[in-house]
């Protein structure tokens, strides 16, 4: 997430049903906003999705955003989420070139401090998974690139409010249900 864009998070309930996310995607296209990341799940007893978008753009544009995701029939709630005020994750797998027992000690080390979990070991290359901050998983890449990066998968964001805040003053709610 580029510092330009923090704060630019949008969490959106909606039905859990075929074809929503492209709704949501296609309305996104249609009116050309740029997402940066979108990441989409059941939750609950599954009748319900929540998906988090990070949305490129100065605060006009999010606020576009969000007025247009309350046209979407299937949306029920959307939230826009403070970057101070919220907790940011994304998980990435990475799949590292490693040669010889110097670079996988340091990959090990690495992978220790960035709190990253090495998930497969093959005889030429480590795979790493990570979940942090995207900011700190930028930084595991920049730092393990000098091995040479074979693959990377990234989730996109998901993130919550901390603590008991959950509405923005003056965020609209459809009224379909009720939130606390």
């Amino acid at each position: 997430m580029s510092q330009q864009n923090q704060g630019n998070i949008v969490a959106v309930l909606v039905e859990n049903k075929p074809g929503v996310l492209f709704q949501i995607t296609n309305m996104l296209r249609r009116r050309d906003f740029n997402i940066e990341s979108i990441s989409a799940g059941a939750i609950g007893d599954g009748k319900l999705s929540r998906i988090t978008i990070e949305v490129k753009g100065d605060e006009r544009t999010v606020d576009l955003v969000v007025k247009n995701l309350y046209k979407l029939y299937d949306t029920l709630h959307v939230d826009r989420l403070n970057s101070k005020d919220a907790i940011c994750r994304e998980v990435a797998l990475v799949k590292i070139n490693v040669s010889g027992l110097k670079a996988r000690s340091e990959l090990k080390h690495y992978a220790r401090h960035f709190r990253a979990r090495i998930v497969d070991v093959s005889s030429d290359s480590m795979m790493v998974e990570i979940t942090s901050e995207p900011k700190r998983i930028g930084a595991f890449l920049k730092v393990v690139e000098k091995y040479g990066v074979k693959e990377t998968a990234r989730t996109g964001i998901t993130a919550l409010t901390r603590g008991s805040k959950h509405q923005k003053a003056g965020m609209k709610q459809t009224g379909k249900i009720k939130l606390k």
